[in-house]
Parts: C-alpha cells; sequence; structure tokens
C-alpha cells in the first residue's frame, strides 16, 4: 500500500469514527520523515483514544504496524508513527493551542498545502 493510500485509509477511519476538522497534510517536499500528516479532534480523551486505536486497529489489517504510538494515558494528543502517515488525534483546545496545520503547511512563496477532506 502506498503512502496516499494509506493517508485515504486513515481519513476513512477517522470520518467513521465520527472525528471532526480531519485535515490532511501533504508534507513530502518539507520533511523526509514521513509523506503525510493527518490532524483530526475528538470531542473527549476517550473519543480521541477510540479514533487512534481504531486508525491503529485498520492500518494493521492493512500491513501497516504503527512504529510507535504515544499520548494514550491522558488522550488528549494521541500520535499514531505509521512511518509514512503521522496521525495525530487531539481535544480541540490542544489542537488550537499547537495549530500544527499552519506549522507544517507553510512554505515561502506557496499557499499552504493543508487539504480538509
Amino acid at each position: 500500500m502506498n503512502s496516499k493510500k494509506l493517508c485515504d485509509l486513515i481519513v476513512e477511519t477517522l470520518e467513521d469514527g465520527k472525528a471532526s476538522d480531519i485535515v490532511k497534510l501533504d508534507v513530502r517536499d518539507l520533511t523526509t520523515m514521513t509523506d503525510y500528516m493527518v490532524v483530526a479532534s475528538g470531542t473527549s480523551s476517550r473519543h480521541v483514544r477510540a479514533l487512534a486505536n481504531a486508525v491503529a486497529e485498520r492500518t494493521r489489517e492493512a500491513g501497516h504496524k504503527p512504529l510507535g504510538i504515544e499520548g494514550e494515558e491522558g488522550s488528549e494528543w494521541v500520535l499514531l508513527d505509521l512511518q509514512d502517515a503521522l496521525v495525530h488525534v487531539m481535544l480541540p483546545r490542544v489542537r488550537e493551542f499547537y495549530n500544527l496545520e499552519k506549522l507544517w503547511s507553510f512554505r515561502p512563496g506557496r499557499k499552504a498545502a493543508a487539504t480538509d477532506t
């Protein structure tokens, strides 16, 4: 499965779980660490954890075992490292504070790369 299909699976899983404000960032021109970042919000710590677990399970089934999952204990911000894609599931207040979309979409002389799904 290529990185775009992986990203599409992640977004589909987040949509199925009723995540809000799902944003897909193509960061291939900005870093060699990953191809995509997906940022989404959950309505509560329990919802954030459930969304992250659903993504981990669906991607495992598709042959992409997460390299790491961070933040499950507090569940205000859970990060899944799927190598070709990083998934950030956050509470809205945490997401607003860190504003990852703005940070990772900045490209001098170009429009932001963030795309709402």
